[in-house]
C-alpha cells in the first residue's frame, strides 16, 4: 500500500510559547526520529507537500467572521483566548496543516496514495464560529467538507482518539446522519473541555451519529482496544464510509501531562493497526491518519511514530516507553464494560448491530 506523509518545515511554526505545552520542536523531533527508523525510505512511502489552505477551503466549514476574527488577530499578534495565542507565523503553520490535511485527501483520490498521514493534524476544539483548547481552525471539518465538494463524498467517519473530546468536531457535524463521529476520550468529569457524554448522541436527522466513549482515568491498552473493537468496529461495518479520518495524538499515553489515559507506545501501534484493518474492509483502505496532539516530548516522537508504522503496514516498531508503564486499575475495566453497555442500550435504537 502507497502512504503519503504530509510535513513542511513551517508546521514549526504552530509553536504557542516557551512556558506552553504545545510547542512547535514536535515536529523536527519526530521527523528526527522518522528518519533514524528508515519510514522515509520505504519504498511505500513518499512526502507530499502542502500548500495554504485558502479561504474559501476554510469557509466551507468556519463563519465568515470568525475567519476573518483570526486573520485580524493574526496581523496584530494578539491571543483568541488565554491559552490559544495567535500570530502571523501560527496563522501560517495553521494553514499548511489544514493544507496538508487537504493534500493527503486529494493524493488518495487522485490514486497517488491508498492511504496517508497528516502530520500536525487535529485541531478538534474549534467548532465553525468558535475556537479555543489550542484549536484556531477545524482541520477534520475542512477536509471533509473539501472531500465532499471535490469527490462527492457521501458518508464520512471520523474517529478521534484524542485524550479530549473533540466539542468543535462534534458541534460542527450534531445534525449531520453523513458524518458519523466516534470519540474515545477521558472521562469528561476529570478534563477539558468537560462535555462528550454518552448521552449526547446528535440531533435532528444526525441523531444517533455521534458517539462518545467516555474512558475513566487510568484505562489502559487492552481495555481501551476492547473499547475501540466493541464500538468503532461494528459501527463503522454498518455505516460503510467512504473514507475514514482518524485524529488524535500521543495525549492518551500514561505519561502526557495533560491527560490520564493509560495507552503504551504499543498500543497506539496497535490502535492504528486496528484502524488500518477496518479501512482495509469498509472502504478500500482509505484512511487519513491525523496525529498532532501530545505534551510530553520524551513520549511523543514514538507514540506518533508507532501510529504511522501502522498505517505504514509494518509489523513491528523498534521503539518503546521511555518509562515503565502503571499497571490499569482492576476498577477500569469495569467501568468501561458498564459504559459500553449503556451506550450500546442507547444506540440500538439507530444501530441494527447493537440489537
Amino acid at each position: 500500500m502507497k502512504v503519503g506523509i504530509t510535513y513542511h518545515e513551517k508546521f514549526g511554526q504552530y509553536d504557542l510559547g516557551a512556558d506552553h505545552p504545545f510547542r512547535g520542536d514536535r515536529f523536527v523531533n519526530v521527523m528526527r526520529l522518522f528518519e533514524e527508523q528508515g519510514l522515509l525510505r520505504l519504498p511505500n512511502v513518499s512526502l507530499l507537500n502542502p500548500r495554504l489552505v485558502t479561504k474559501r477551503d476554510l469557509l466551507r466549514v468556519h463563519d465568515e467572521d470568525y475567519v476573518d476574527l483570526i486573520f485580524r488577530l493574526a496581523e496584530v499578534s494578539r491571543p483568541y483566548d488565554i491559552e490559544t495565542p495567535v500570530s502571523p507565523q501560527i496563522l501560517e503553520a495553521a494553514r499548511l496543516v489544514i493544507g496538508g490535511a487537504i493534500e493527503a485527501g486529494k493524493a488518495i483520490y487522485e490514486g497517488k496514495v491508498d492511504r496517508a498521514v497528516a502530520l500536525g493534524c487535529g485541531y478538534h476544539h474549534a467548532g465553525r464560529n468558535y475556537g479555543g483548547g489550542f484549536c484556531l481552525l477545524n482541520d477534520i471539518a475542512v477536509l471533509v467538507e473539501y472531500l465532499r465538494e471535490k469527490y462527492e463524498l457521501k458518508r464520512v467517519l471520523i474517529l478521534d482518539y484524542d485524550v479530549h473530546f473533540g466539542n468543535g468536531t462534534s458541534d460542527i457535524y450534531y445534525s449531520d446522519p453523513n458524518v458519523l463521529y466516534i470519540s474515545l476520550h477521558q472521562d469528561p468529569r476529570t478534563l477539558y473541555p468537560g462535555t462528550g457524554f454518552v448521552e449526547q448522541i446528535g440531533e435532528g436527522a444526525g441523531e444517533g451519529y455521534n458517539v462518545n466513549v467516555p474512558l475513566p482515568p487510568g484505562t489502559g491498552d487492552e481495555t481501551y482496544l476492547q473499547a475501540l473493537k466493541e464500538m468503532f468496529v461494528p459501527l463503522a461495518k454498518e455505516f460503510q464510509p467512504e473514507i475514514i479520518l482518524a485524529n488524535g495524538g500521543s495525549d492518551p499515553h500514561f505519561a502526557d501531562t495533560l491527560g490520564s489515559l493509560g495507552l503504551t507506545v504499543n498500543g497506539f501501534f496497535n490502535l492504528s493497526r486496528t484502524i488500518v484493518g477496518v479501512a482495509e474492509k469498509v472502504c478500500d483502505g482509505k484512511l487519513v491518519l491525523m496525529p498532532g496532539s501530545g505534551y510530553n516530548p520524551a513520549v511523543l516522537p514514538p507514540c506518533w511514530y508507532a501510529l504511522t508504522a501502522g498505517v505504514v503496514g509494518l509489523k513491528e516498531i523498534g521503539v518503546g516507553d521511555p518509562y515503565a508503564p502503571p499497571v490499569e486499575p482492576e476498577w477500569c475495566s469495569r467501568m468501561v464494560r458498564k459504559t459500553l453497555t449503556e451506550l450500546k442500550r442507547i444506540l440500538k435504537k439507530y444501530w441494527h448491530c447493537f440489537r
